[in-house]
C-alpha cells in the first residue's frame, strides 16, 4: 500500500493531542514533567504539520480548478447506511484557522507549564480541547463537524469549573448550556438539509442521503427551507462566535478561565463558531443573500456595544472579554458583505483577532499570577517590571485599534471597505449606514486601550505592594515575542496569508452569486 503524506497528514494533526491525552492520563501523576513534555510534544506535532501543510497547499491549482480548492483530503466510510464518512480537507479559510489554532495551542501550553494544581488532569483535557477546534476546522463531513464541535465544548467546561477563577461555576456552566442549545438547533437545521437535498443532484441514488459538504452543497436546497433554516444554522453556530444577543456567555468565560483556556477561548474558539457560521451560507446561498442584512443589523451591536461595554469595565479580564465580542462582530460583519473584499478582511481578522487576544490574555495573566488581582484601579506602573509585556500589550492594542503597519488595519480596512462597497440589496444607504455606525466601535477600541495601557503600565510603580514579583521566564518571553512578531509580519507583508485567504473566499463568493 502506498504512503501518502497528504492524505494523512490532517489526521495526524487532529489526533496527536487526542493520543497526548490519553498518554497524559496513563501517566503517574506525580510525573509531571513527562506530562508538560508529552503535551508541548503533541502541540508542537500539530504546529509543525500545520506550517508544513500551510507550505504545501497548491495554490496554483486551487485558483484555476474549484475541485482543487480542499486538498489534503481524507476520505473513509464510517456509517455508510446514513450518509456518514470520515472526510477531512481545507480550503484557504480552514488552513490560515488551522495554522492559528497550531500557535496558540503551543504558546497555550508553554504560558501554563508552571501550573502546580493537577497538572495532568489540566494538560490532558487541554489537548482534547485542541483536538477538537483542529477538527472543527478540517472536518467536510456536517456530522464530523458537530462530533468535533461538541468535543470541544465538554472540556472548556472541565477547565474552566476546575481551574478557573470568578464564579468559576457559573461561568462553565454558562458557556457550555449556551453553546450546547446553540449547537442544538444548528444541528436540526443541519437534518432539515440532509433530508430534503436533491439526491439525484449530488450524484446519489434515489432517496439516498449523505451529511457530506461537497455534495450537499450541490444538492438544490428547496428555498421554502434555505428561509426557514438559514437563521437557525447561522446564529446557531454563531452562539460561539458571540453573536448578540447571545454573547453573554463569552466575557464570562473569558474571566472565569485559566490563562492557557482563554488564550485558547477568545483566539481559536469563538472563531470556531464563525467557521462552522459559514456552513449556513455554504449550504443555502439563496437565503443567505436574503437575510444576511439582517445579521449585520444584529453584529453592528456587537461591534458597538461590545466596545462600549469594554470601556467601562474595572476587570481587566472582563476588558478584554467584552472586547472580543466587538471583534468577532466584525469578523461575522465581514462575511455578511458577500463580497470578496469584506470576506478576505473577515478571515483575516480572525487570525489577527485570534493572536492578539491570545497576546492579550497572556499578559493578564502573567500579570494576575503576581498581583493576585485583576481590578485596574489597583494595577500602576507594571511597565517598570515587565517592559516586555508592557511591549506586547501595546502592541495589541495598536492591532485592536487598526494601526496602519499591523495585521488589524489590514484586516478591518478591507471590512469597512466590504462594508461601503456592498451589496445593498436595491437599497444604496443600508450598507454605508452599516459602515458609518460600525466605525464607532474601532473609536471607543482606541478609547478603551489607551486608557488601560495608562492605567496598568504606566504611573507611580510600588514594588513593595505586591509580594509575589517572579520574574518572568524563557517559556513567557518566548510567547509575548511570538505573537508580537505575528501582529507586525503580516501587517506589514499580508499577502503571506491573503494570497491563500482568497483561494477559499472567491468559491464561497461563487456559490452566493449562483444562489
Amino acid at each position: 500500500m502506498n504512503f501518502d503524506f497528504r492524505q494523512i497528514v490532517l489526521t495526524l494533526i487532529t489526533f496527536a493531542p487526542i493520543v497526548a491525552a490519553v498518554i497524559i492520563f496513563l501517566t503517574p501523576k506525580e510525573r509531571t514533567l513527562a506530562v508538560r513534555v508529552t503535551a508541548l510534544t503533541a502541540t508542537s506535532i500539530s504546529l509543525v504539520l500545520a506550517i508544513a501543510v500551510f507550505v504545501l497547499y497548491d495554490r496554483s491549482a486551487a485558483a484555476v480548478d474549484p475541485l482543487a480548492q480542499y486538498q489534503f483530503q481524507a476520505l473513509a466510510p464510517w456509517v455508510p447506511s446514513l450518509g456518514i464518512s470520515y472526510h477531512v480537507g481545507v480550503d484557504g479559510i480552514g488552513l490560515v484557522m488551522v495554522l492559528l489554532t497550531g500557535v496558540v495551542g503551543v504558546m497555550g501550553v508553554i504560558i501554563s507549564w508552571n501550573i502546580k494544581d493537577r497538572p495532568r488532569e489540566f494538560f490532558a483535557f487541554f489537548m482534547l480541547l485542541v483536538a477538537g477546534v483542529f477538527g472543527v476546522f478540517t472536518s467536510l463531513d456536517l456530522f464530523l463537524l458537530v462530533f468535533f464541535y461538541e468535543l470541544s465544548i465538554f472540556p472548556m467546561y472541565i477547565l474552566i469549573a476546575t481551574w478557573g477563577s470568578t464564579r468559576k461555576e457559573y461561568a462553565a456552566m454558562k458557556l457550555t448550556l449556551y453553546l450546547l442549545i446553540g449547537s442544538i438547533v444548528a444541528l436540526i437545521g443541519i437534518l432539515a438539509v440532509y433530508f430534503s437535498a436533491d439526491s439525484i443532484a449530488m450524484g446519489l441514488q434515489p432517496g439516498q442521503h449523505t451529511f457530506d459538504l461537497l455534495l450537499l452543497q450541490k444538492g438544490n436546497i428547496p428555498i421554502d427551507v434555505q428561509r426557514i433554516w438559514f437563521l437557525p444554522i447561522f446564529i446557531g453556530f454563531g452562539v460561539l462566535a458571540g453573536i448578540w444577543p447571545f454573547h453573554n456567555w463569552s466575557p464570562d468565560g473569558h474571566v472565569a478561565a485559566p490563562t492557557a483556556v482563554s488564550m485558547i477561548h477568545a483566539g481559536v474558539l469563538m472563531k470556531l463558531g464563525a467557521f462552522a457560521a459559514i456552513i449556513a451560507m455554504r449550504l443555502l446561498p439563496q437565503a443567505a443573500k436574503e437575510q444576511m442584512p439582517l445579521v449585520i443589523l444584529l453584529v453592528t451591536v456587537n461591534v458597538v456595544y461590545g466596545a462600549a461595554i469594554a470601556m467601562v469595565q474595572k476587570d481587566f479580564k472582563y476588558v478584554i472579554g467584552f472586547s472580543s465580542v466587538s471583534h468577532m462582530g466584525l469578523v461575522t460583519m465581514g462575511f455578511a458583505t458577500m463580497n470578496q473584499v469584506g470576506m478576505n478582511g473577515a478571515v483575516l481578522q480572525m487570525w489577527s483577532h485570534g493572536i492578539m487576544t491570545a497576546c492579550f490574555f497572556s499578559v493578564v495573566g502573567l500579570i494576575y499570577d503576581r498581583a493576585h488581582t485583576r481590578q485596574i484601579n489597583e494595577l500602576s506602573g507594571w511597565s517598570k517590571y515587565f517592559p516586555l509585556a508592557t511591549v506586547a500589550f501595546i502592541i495589541g492594542g495598536l492591532v485592536s485599534m487598526g494601526m496602519p503597519g499591523l495585521s488589524g488595519f489590514v484586516a478591518e480596512l478591507q471590512i469597512f471597505m466590504g462594508l461601503w462597497t456592498g451589496p445593498f440589496f436595491g437599497q444604496i444607504w443600508y450598507y454605508p449606514l452599516i459602515a458609518i455606525l460600525a466605525i464607532w466601535g474601532v473609536i471607543l477600541t482606541a478609547t478603551y486601550v489607551l486608557r488601560i495601557t495608562q492605567q496598568v503600565f504606566f504611573g507611580e510603580w510600588d514594588p513593595h505592594k505586591w509580594h509575589d514579583l517572579r520574574p518572568s521566564n524563557f517559556g513567557d518571553k518566548l510567547v509575548l515575542i511570538t505573537f508580537s512578531a505575528l501582529m507586525i509580519i503580516v501587517g506589514i507583508m499580508p499577502s503571506i496569508l491573503m494570497n491563500t485567504i482568497q483561494l477559499g473566499t472567491a468559491p464561497l463568493l461563487k456559490l452566493l452569486q449562483g444562489g
